[in-house]
C-alpha cells in the first residue's frame, strides 16, 4: 500500500479513536450519573463496565486511567483494581512509518547518524516507542520516538477526563478534583516535550552522580528533538525477577530504589513521578551480582517549590514528635484551608500510613504484616468515610504525583519484601535539611539542566 494511503488510514483511525473515547467515556459518565454509583451499591459491576469501555482505547487515556487508580480515594477500590489491570501501550508503529518519523525528526540522511538502528521497537508505551540503536562510536543507544499527533490525542483525552471529574464532583463530592485535573493535564502535556525530558534526565544525572546504587542514562542531545529522545542504553533485568532472590539482594535493590526516589527530593526538590515497574531495571556488578537500579524514564518528573518540601519535613517531624502545631503548619503550607480539628485528624490517618515506615526506628517490611492486597485499604476507607461527613476537601495539586510516587515506591518494596530500617534511611537524607539551602541547590541544579524554576 502506498505511504499516502497508510497516512490517510492512520488519520482516519485516530479520528475514529477520538470519537470512541468520547462515546465510551461519555457513556460511562452517564451511567455513573444515572445510577449514582460513586461510593455506593454497585461499584463492582460498574468497575467492570468502565474497564470494558476503556479496554480497547490505547494511548494517553490509558495512562490517565492508571494514574487515577494510584491516587488514594479518588475512585472506589473496585475501580482502582480494574483500572490497574489496563495496559497503557499503544499499537506499535510499523517499520515504514518509523522510517518516515525518523526522517521528519533528523532529516533524510538520518541513517548516517547511526551505525545501526533496529526498526522493530524494543518497548512500547502510551506516548511513544523505544528502538535500539548503535552510535558511530559503537555505544548502545535507546531512541524513544513519539507516536504521531500525540498532542491532539492528549487534549482529546483530557477533555474526557474533565467530563468524568465533573460528574464525580456532583455525585461523590468527598474530594474536589479540579486541582487534580489541572495537575494531571500539566504533567501529561510536559511528557510530550522530549527536550524537557532530556533536561530532566540531565538533572537526575547530576543529582544522582554521587549515588553509585543508581544509574542514569546519558543524553545524546545531537540525536534528540522535541519528539525523539536518544539516551545511553543501560542493560538490566526486570526488578520483579528478583522477588525470590536472597534477602540481602532484595534489600540492596530496595535501598537503591529508596535513594533513587528520596535523594533527589531531599537535595533539589524533584521526584520521579511514574512508578511503573518498566521504568526500572537491575544492573549487575563485575561479578554478575545485582548491584543497583537503572532509572530509565524521565517524562514524568515533578519539581516542587521549596516550601512544599518544607511541609514534607514539617509533617514528618510533627508526626514523629506528636507536635500537632507543626502538623497543622505543614498542611497550611501545602494549601489546605478551613482546617477543623476533625479534618486534621482525618488527614493524619493517611499521613501516618504514608509516613508510617519512616517513623519507626526498627527493621521492618513496608507492609509490616499487612497482606499486600490490603495494604492501605483500611486507611483509605477510613479517610473516605470521614470525608463523606466532613468534606469536600480540595487536595493541593502537588499531592497527585507525590502520593502516586510514594505508593509506587511502596509497591516495589512490597514485591521485594525487603526488610530495612526506613527511618534511619530517611533521617540520613534529611539530616541537614534547611529550606534556604535546598532552594539554593535547586536553583543551581535547574539552571545547569536548563529547566525553569518552580513557581
Amino acid at each position: 500500500m502506498p505511504d499516502t494511503d497508510t497516512e490517510a488510514n492512520r488519520w482516519s483511525a485516530r479520528a475514529a479513536r477520538y470519537a470512541r473515547v468520547g462515546a465510551n467515556v461519555g457513556g460511562v459518565a452517564a451511567r455513573l450519573a444515572g445510577q449514582k454509583v460513586f461510593g455506593r451499591g454497585t461499584e463492582a459491576s460498574n468497575a467492570a463496565a468502565i474497564a470494558g469501555a476503556l479496554g480497547g482505547l490505547k494511548g494517553p487515556i490509558m495512562k490517565v486511567a492508571q494514574l487515577l487508580a494510584t491516587v488514594p480515594d479518588l475512585v472506589p477500590p473496585e475501580y482502582a483494581v480494574e483500572l490497574q489491570k489496563l495496559q497503557s501501550a499503544a499499537p506499535p508503529m510499523g517499520a515504514a512509518f518509523v522510517t518516515r518519523r525518523m526522517m521528519s525528526e533528523l532529516g533524510p540522511d538520518w541513517r548516517s547518524r547511526f551505525q545501526s538502528f533496529d526498526l522493530k521497537p524494543a518497548a512500547a508505551a502510551s506516548l511513544g516507542q523505544v528502538h535500539r540503536a548503535t552510535a558511530p562510536d559503537g555505544s548502545a543507544l535507546a531512541c524513544k520516538l513519539q507516536y504521531p499527533d500525540m498532542q491532539s490525542a492528549v487534549e482529546a483525552d483530557l477533555q474526557q477526563l474533565d467530563l468524568v471529574f465533573a460528574v464525580q464532583r456532583r455525585i461523590r463530592s468527598v474530594i474536589d478534583t479540579r486541582e487534580i485535573a489541572k495537575e494531571i493535564g500539566d504533567r501529561l502535556r510536559e511528557e510530550l516535550d522530549y527536550i524537557n525530558e532530556a533536561r530532566n534526565a540531565a538533572l537526575y544525572g547530576r543529582v544522582l552522580a554521587e549515588v553509585p546504587e543508581v544509574r542514569v542514562p546519558a543524553v545524546r542531545t545531537d540525536l534528540s528533538t522535541g519528539r525523539l529522545l536518544t539516551l545511553e542504553w543501560l542493560d538490566g533485568e526486570g526488578i520483579l525477577n528478583f522477588r525470590e532472590a536472597p534477602i540481602e539482594v532484595r534489600n540492596r535493590l530496595a535501598v537503591a530504589m529508596f535513594k533513587a526516589w528520596w535523594h533527589p527530593v531531599a537535595q533539589v526538590g524533584v521526584i520521579h513521578g511514574d512508578p511503573h515497574l518498566g521504568n526500572y531495571s537491575v544492573f549487575s556488578d563485575g561479578s554478575g551480582q545485582p548491584a543497583g537500579i537503572n532509572l530509565l524514564d524521565y517524562g514524568c518528573v515533578r519539581i516542587f517549590p521549596p516550601r512544599f518540601l518544607g511541609g514534607v519535613v514539617d509533617l514528618y517531624y510533627g508526626l514523629l514528635h506528636g507536635d500537632r502545631a507543626r502538623v497543622v503548619h505543614a498542611y497550611e503550607t501545602w494549601g489546605f484551608r478551613r482546617l477543623s480539628s476533625e479534618l486534621i485528624d482525618t488527614l493524619n490517618i493517611w499521613a501516618r500510613f504514608i509516613y508510617g515506615p519512616l517513623l519507626e526506628d526498627r527493621t521492618r517490611t513496608i507492609a509490616d504484616g499487612v497482606k499486600p492486597g490490603e495494604y492501605g485499604r483500611r486507611e483509605a476507607f477510613s479517610v473516605h468515610q470521614a470525608l463523606r461527613e466532613k468534606g469536600p476537601v480540595t487536595v493541593p495539586r502537588e499531592f497527585v504525583f507525590m502520593d502516586r510516587a510514594a505508593i509506587g515506591l511502596g509497591a516495589v518494596f512490597l514485591h521485594l519484601n525487603a526488610e530495612l530500617n526506613f527511618h534511619r534511611m530517611f533521617q540520613a537524607e534529611i539530616e541537614h535539611f534547611e529550606l534556604e539551602a535546598l532552594a539554593a541547590r535547586q536553583r543551581t541544579a535547574l539552571a545547569a539542566a536548563g529547566l525553569p524554576q518552580p513557581e
